[in-house]
């Protein structure tokens, strides 16, 4: 391989790559530019001899990037948006705008958000779209780095740690956030549930059967956090990924599991359930929008972020 001169790279070899790690198919990488297939495979082929790196293999139906492909494609991706930018400029005019929005949220945080912000595009912005997919982490830095989404919404308590700590230290994360609204979490019961009088203690919630709601499936929360630090634990027989199920389940059943006071009341079935404070403390649940900080300044995207903060403001004003 011939050392690297960048004053004689093709750039459109770069909005090819680009492309291809997008779609990780040639055929959708060549509709997407306008270009042909074979168009495109001469691009990678050339880029390929240029670095010195296959970049892009074959994998079943589509095509699997190497790891130097992986490692210089967000630096790739990013000089060529801000290139755009800088040449073409583009002022978001929500009354005219046709973008859609992609947020990651859980099905409680929707319920409370999502109703203020139709509402904001039924008066501002009807030709905009959103799509709200399913918040399957705590920690959703890789779902904003790969542009699985453009604002992450929930209670990511890792993430804004590390937020405030290198902001004190002066070295930026590439991510920012802005809280939304704070959260308290309690045990919910059915009405005639043997526990939904008397004293409820930490013992009496340890020995009953729970129901744990986790986006990732996985068998252990925060609330199973806190009783570690306390020495203790729960019996969880059942694992759901969506807090509406959970408050259907636990009206019908002898479970108990622990919901987000805020959202029972939309669930249409409070009137079912009983509410009761944990028996233990908790740490405060924050609920955070959370952006990559390419999106910081362009238009679109601040008003998306002042429109979601106005939704939540006035879901909880309530």
């Amino acid at each position: 391989m011939n050392p690297l001169n960048f004053r004689t790279l093709d750039l459109n070899l770069l909005r090819v790559f680009d492309e291809v790690m997008a779609e990780r198919s040639l055929t959708r990488a060549a509709r997407n530019l306008s270009l042909t297939q074979p168009a495109v495979s001469n691009a990678l082929r050339r880029l390929r001899e240029t670095l010195g790196d296959e970049l892009v293999q074959r994998s079943g139906q589509g095509m699997a990037p190497t790891s130097r492909a992986l490692a210089i494609w967000p630096a790739v991706r990013e000089a060529l948006r801000q290139l755009q930018e800088s040449l073409v400029p583009n002022e978001f005019v929500p009354g005219t705008a046709t973008t859609t929005f992609v947020l990651a949220m859980a099905d409680a945080t929707a319920a409370e958000v999502m109703p203020g912000l139709v509402e904001t595009l039924d008066q501002q912005a009807p030709g905009v779209s959103i799509r709200v997919v399913p918040l399957t982490t705590r920690d959703p830095r890789r779902l904003l780095d790969e542009e699985t989404c453009d604002l992450a919404v929930g209670y990511f308590p890792s993430l804004v740690a590390d937020l405030t700590a290198s902001e004190q230290s002066g070295e930026p994360l590439p991510f920012s956030n802005q809280r939304l609204y704070d959260g308290e979490y309690v045990c919910a019961m059915r009405r005639d549930h043997p526990l939904a009088t008397g004293p409820f203690t930490l013992n009496k919630f340890c020995a009953a059967r729970h129901m744990l709601v986790s986006f990732s499936g996985r068998p252990y929360g925060f609330i199973d956090e806190s009783l570690a630090s306390l020495g203790r634990k729960r019996h969880v027989v059942l694992t759901v990924n969506q807090f509406f199920t959970a408050g259907r389940v636990v009206a019908n059943s002898n479970l108990l599991t622990v919901l987000p006071r805020h959202f029972v009341r939309v669930t249409g079935i409070a009137e079912q359930l009983v509410l009761r404070p944990l028996p233990f403390d908790v740490a405060p649940v924050h609920v955070d929008a959370v952006w990559h900080r390419r999106s910081q300044q362009r238009s679109a995207h601040v008003w998306l972020r002042q429109a979601v903060l106005r939704a939540a403001e006035k879901a909880f004003s309530v």
